[in-house]
C-alpha cells in the first residue's frame, strides 16, 4: 500500500479518462471529434497551459447530468484510494458547466452523490472547493458565488484557476471578500505561469490560506522567507509542471530545493487523466527522479494532512497523521 496522503490540488474535470469520456458521450448523444480512445489519448499532448485548457473545456461537453458527475467523481476516488489518498479536497469549475446550460445544482448534487458516500465506499474523506475561472469576468465570479449559496453546506472553500497570465489575483478581490464573509476557505492558483508577484497578491489581496502551484516563488527570496515564516502550504503538481512545460524535465523540478529551504510543499496530481499520473504516481516520480528518500516523502505526506481543511475534524486529521508516522517505506 502506498504512503497515506491527502490530495489538495485536483480538478475533478481533469480526471476524465478517455474511456469514460466516450462512455458518457454515447450515453448523452455527444459526438466527439476523435475516432476512438487511442486517438483521444494521443491528443493529450500539450504545448502549454492554453493548449491543454482548449481540450479540457472541449471534453466537458460530455458531462450533462447528475449521474455523469457522480460517475466522474466515483472513478477518481477509486483510483485515488488505490494510490494511498485518504483525504481529497476536490476542485470543480461551475462556470464552465453553467455556460453550456448545466446548472450549479446538477454539478454539486452529482458530485456529492459520490463524495457523500466516499468514506464508506473508498475510505477517502472529501471536501469540495469551487473554483472561479480567472479568464472570465469578476462579475461572472460573483454571480457564480451567488448561484452556489443554496449548496454551501457541501462547499468548503473557493479557488481560482484557468489561464493565469494577464489575470492577476486583484481582479477577484470583491468575490474573495464575499466568500470570506460566508465563512468559505480560500485558495488560489498563483505562480504557475504567472510571476511571483501573483503569489504575494493572492496572499495580501485575496487572503488565501494555501497557494496552488506557487512554483515561481523560488525567483523571489523575500517571498520564500515569508512563505516559510508563515507556513503557507504550496500544492505542487510535478508531472503537470513537466507536461505543461513549466519545467523542462522532472529532473529540473525545484521541489528538493524548496523542501531544503523549509517551504511547506505538498505533491498532487492536478489533472491526472491529462498529465499521466495520479497522486501516487507523482510521489513515485519525485522519489525515482529527484531521489527523495523516505523521510522527505514522509514530510510531503505529513504536510498534505497539516495543510488540509480538516479543522472541523481534528480527530480524523490526527488519525491520518498517525498513519503517516507509522508507515514503513522499506
Amino acid at each position: 500500500m502506498p504512503v497515506p496522503k491527502a490530495e489538495l490540488h485536483l480538478h475533478i474535470e481533469g480526471t476524465l479518462e478517455p474511456e469514460l469520456a466516450f462512455a458518457l458521450a454515447e450515453r448523452n448523444g455527444v459526438e466527439l471529434p476523435y475516432a476512438d480512445t487511442d486517438a483521444l489519448r494521443e491528443a493529450y499532448r500539450f504545448e502549454d497551459l492554453q493548449s491543454f485548457l482548449d481540450l479540457y473545456y472541449e471534453l466537458m461537453a460530455v458531462l450533462r447530468t447528475e449521474r455523469d458527475f457522480e460517475d466522474l467523481a466515483d472513478a477518481y476516488l477509486a483510483r485515488a484510494a488505490a494510490q494511498g489518498v485518504r483525504h481529497a479536497e476536490i476542485f470543480f469549475d461551475p462556470q464552465a458547466h453553467m455556460a453550456r446550460g448545466v446548472g450549479m445544482g446538477t454539478v454539486v448534487e452529482g458530485l456529492w452523490r459520490a463524495l457523500g458516500r466516499s468514506g464508506e465506499t473508498h475510505g477517502v474523506s472529501t471536501r469540495l472547493i469551487m473554483c472561479f475561472l480567472r479568464d472570465e469576468s469578476a462579475e461572472s465570479a460573483l454571480a457564480t458565488l451567488d448561484a452556489a449559496k443554496p449548496y454551501l453546506d457541501r462547499i468548503t472553500g473557493v479557488g481560482l484557476d484557468s489561464a493565469e497570465v494577464g489575470h492577476p489575483p486583484v481582479k477577484f478581490r470583491e468575490v474573495y471578500e464575499a466568500a470570506a464573509a460566508l465563512g468559505l476557505r480560500r485558495v488560489a492558483h498563483a505562480g504557475e505561469e504567472g510571476p511571483p508577484e501573483y503569489i504575494t497578491e493572492a496572499l495580501d489581496v485575496l487572503g488565501v490560506e494555501r497557494v496552488d502551484h506557487g512554483l515561481r516563488c523560488v525567483e523571489d527570496p523575500v517571498l520564500v522567507e515569508r512563505l516559510v515564516r508563515e507556513r503557507v502550504p504550496l500544492t505542487l503538481c510535478p508531472l503537470s509542471n513537466v507536461r505543461l512545460r513549466t519545467v523542462d524535465t522532472l529532473a529540473d523540478h525545484p521541489l528538493p530545493a524548496m523542501l531544503d529551504a523549509g517551504l511547506m510543499c505538498t505533491v498532487n496530481s492536478d489533472d491526472p487523466a491529462y498529465f499521466g499520473g495520479y497522486a501516487g504516481d507523482n510521489f513515485d516520480a519525485v522519489r525515482e527522479t529527484l531521489g527523495l528518500g523516505p523521510e522527505r516523502l514522509r514530510e510531503l505526506a505529513r504536510n498534505s494532512f497539516l495543510a488540509s481543511f480538516l479543522e472541523d475534524d481534528e480527530d480524523l486529521r490526527t488519525r491520518y497523521l498517525a498513519e503517516v508516522e507509522a508507515y514503513d517505506f522499506s
